[in-house]
């Protein structure tokens, strides 16, 4: 069995859950691989369906509203089932979806697409609202946002190979030149349907304990303290906020990504368009060099390679450093860097958007860990909240879009700008609204 030398995962009987956290992770990088493949189809479709970036956003709106629809039946299905259940149901909803693509792409409608996106997303609604508050609890509660932001990086990772993926098979070619995206984009889809299927046989016979987090509010008690709702904890309703600006700002910089790589970079020099970069690279429609599809979606790769850089770098200072200011401290990183984006200064402003992939990596899950906080067993109800608040991903994408629409890409990026300036906020804030202490990690000294 491997060894815990580091405490992070120390049970409370002396025992080690290293080997709980490593099967659950493998549930973070699947879910990275299908969000990395989404983040990469909306100028595939742009392409075949000739739609506007405000129109392909419906791909992020199908998916999100797959989180919407199904964040409170997952958390109902966790709270009865327990932890294993609720895995088990989502993966196998993944594998519905992931099959439907095979009839999907001989319909070869969008909605019909979007379906399959929506039904994915369900299923990644059980896996999410039960994986993140099960990291949180396995070990000591300190180190709650520690464990979460190193489960995400196996997210992290899925999200790298996510859009190789879709580069080669939505932007695939023939030998005359002419996109094949449309007759292949089922296969990774089919692929990771039967991948999910063997998971789920895996948990079904796993030992996975049901463990709940510590009850620092009292609210499991039989006591008048007992009747108080979680939305009476600011701290709770402030994350839900939270993580609908968070991930509103980042589905619309990981959906937009190739749009304005392909748009906004600057000229590409002719020697660059050699050996392995070959084919990275087309004429556009002014006959300037610039940065092709394909290459835009290897970029993509490129660029979740720096966010899961941040998130391991982030669960280091995660061990040593309050959460609450940390995510305060990045959120305000990320305005700054939206707005170098917006003033268009070339290759600088292109370099922004990748250390935005950087400093937004630790936001989800620290959000997520900070907001259930001191919660007791009403973590489970609390986290069904906080990612029916991924709704946000649905929604102002659309609004960026639009705005890349009317001014261009470079100026849709006030729209995350603000986005990460509320996250920030919360981050500041967290100390005031949960009146506890954040010396590292999550440790609270006291509660309402």
């Amino acid at each position: 069995m491997p060894q815990d030398n580091s405490g992070l995962f120390k049970s409370r009987d002396g025992g080690s859950h290293v080997v709980t956290f490593a099967l659950v992770s493998s549930l973070f990088l699947l879910w990275g691989v299908c969000n990395g493949m989404i983040d990469v189809m909306d100028k595939h479709f742009q392409q075949v369906l000739h739609l506007s970036l405000a129109r392909s956003a419906w791909v992020q709106f199908a998916h999100y509203l797959g989180y919407f629809l199904m964040a409170l039946p997952a958390g109902w299905l966790a709270t009865r089932l327990g932890y294993k259940g609720g895995i088990i149901a989502g993966l196998l909803m993944v594998a519905v979806g992931g099959f439907w693509f095979v009839p999907a792409t001989h319909i070869a409608e969008f909605w019909a697409y979007l379906l399959g996106v929506c039904v994915i997303a369900a299923g990644l609604t059980f896996l999410e609202t039960v994986a993140n508050p099960y990291t949180t609890v396995l070990g000591p509660p300190q180190y709650a946002a520690t464990r979460i932001n190193l489960a995400q990086s196996c997210n992290g990772v899925g999200w790298i190979l996510g859009p190789i993926l879709g580069g080669l098979f939505f932007y695939s070619k023939d030998a005359a030149g002419v996109s094949t995206g449309s007759q292949t984009l089922w296969i990774p889809y089919f692929s990771i349907a039967l991948l999910v299927v063997v998971l789920a046989i895996v948990f079904y016979f796993s030992n996975l304990p049901d463990i709940k987090t510590e009850d620092d509010y009292h609210l499991d008690d039989k006591t008048p303290a007992a009747s108080h709702s979680i939305w009476s904890h600011p701290h709770f309703t402030m994350a839900v906020a939270a993580q609908f600006f968070y991930v509103a700002a980042q589905s619309g910089i990981f959906s937009f990504f190739i749009n304005y790589m392909t748009a906004e970079a600057p000229p590409i020099p002719a020697s660059w368009n050699t050996g392995m970069m070959a084919g990275w690279f087309e004429p556009n429609r002014l006959g300037v060099l610039a940065i092709s599809d394909k290459g835009a979606s290897f970029l993509a790769s490129l660029g979740f390679a720096c966010f899961l850089a941040g998130r391991v770098s982030g669960a280091a200072l995660l061990r040593k450093f309050a959460a609450h200011k940390v995510l305060g401290l990045y959120g305000a990183i990320n305005v700054a860097v939206c707005l170098l984006v917006v003033l268009k200064l070339g290759w600088p402003s292109v370099f922004c958007v990748f250390l935005s992939y950087f400093f937004m990596s630790i936001m989800f899950p620290t959000i997520f860990a900070l907001g259930i906080h001191g919660l007791g067993a009403r973590a489970k109800k609390a986290s069904a909240y906080i990612v029916m608040a991924i709704m946000g991903g649905a929604i102002l994408p659309k609004l960026m879009g639009a705005v890349g629409d009317t001014y261009g890409m470079s100026r849709s990026f006030i729209v995350p700008l603000c986005c990460f300036g509320f996250v920030a906020y919360y981050g500041f804030s967290w100390r005031r609204l949960s009146r506890s202490e954040g010396v590292v990690g999550l440790a609270a000294r006291k509660g309402h």
